[in-house]
């Protein structure tokens, strides 16, 4: 049997986005209807909120273990996490939780490097963009980056949690984060991180200025791979 995915989820249209792309794309790999077992446990966000807004991210890593403990025991083989900003704590609870996980920004590095991209724009929320999560991991494949202004992040940080997480997508905001694409790409970007879950649900392939890194189908899809891997071989 292809190994059971456990979901740590944090906001709604994230972790619903990323299991139904488990749940979609699960069938090319496993024939109509089939994907592997899901299981997802969340928290409040305002829970998640209180400790990210006070920068304690210990506590945000004590949610993030509880989750994982309830999807052990809930038959979870392994975790993973469709929200980006709260990867900070990720070392502080991969060191105690009972089952494994996959790091976002490691699923989206690997991509990038294996399409041989050099300079990444990063997006996401403002302690996502001017914190520690994706520096290391690109660093560790050889990746430079790029954040925005500030004055860019924090009106980006703005409609990521006026709209995004409540499932709002407007035409101004998607112009306006095109925009900040654009001037990534004029300081030497060549790919862009979408890097909170909810973008991809504003901007697109097709639309954007550069290329995407989509993290939230990049991890589903790393998932797919790890659930099904000693289940087809």
């Amino acid at each position: 049997m292809p190994q059971h995915i456990g979901i740590v989820a944090c906001s709604a249209e994230g972790a619903a986005l990323c299991y139904r792309t488990i749940c979609h794309e699960g069938t090319a790999l496993l024939g109509t209807y089939a994907h592997p077992e899901v299981t997802m446990h969340t928290h409040s966000l305002s829970e998640y909120m209180r400790y990210i807004e006070g920068g304690q991210w210990a506590g945000v890593a004590q949610l993030m273990l509880s989750s994982a403990q309830k999807l052990a025991k809930a038959g979870a083989d392994f975790a993973i996490c469709p929200d980006n900003t709260i990867h900070q704590a990720f070392d502080q609870v991969a060191e105690r939780s009972p089952i494994p996980w996959l790091h976002i920004a490691e699923e989206v590095a690997t991509e990038a490097k294996r399409q041989d991209y050099r300079c990444l724009g990063v997006l996401g929320t403002r302690y996502l963009m001017e914190g520690p999560v994706y520096p290391s991991k690109l660093a560790d494949m050889y990746l430079d980056h790029r954040i925005p202004q500030p004055e860019e992040r924090a009106h980006i940080n703005e409609i990521i949690f006026s709209q995004l997480v409540k499932g709002r997508f407007t035409d101004a905001s998607r112009s306006y984060f095109h925009q900040v694409i654009e001037r990534l790409k004029n300081r030497g970007c060549d790919a862009v991180v979408l890097g909170c879950t909810e973008i991809p649900l504003l901007v697109t392939e097709e639309s954007s200025p550069l290329p995407t890194l989509d993290s939230t189908s990049l991890l589903a899809r790393a998932a797919l791979r790890r659930a099904v891997a000693g289940h087809l071989s």
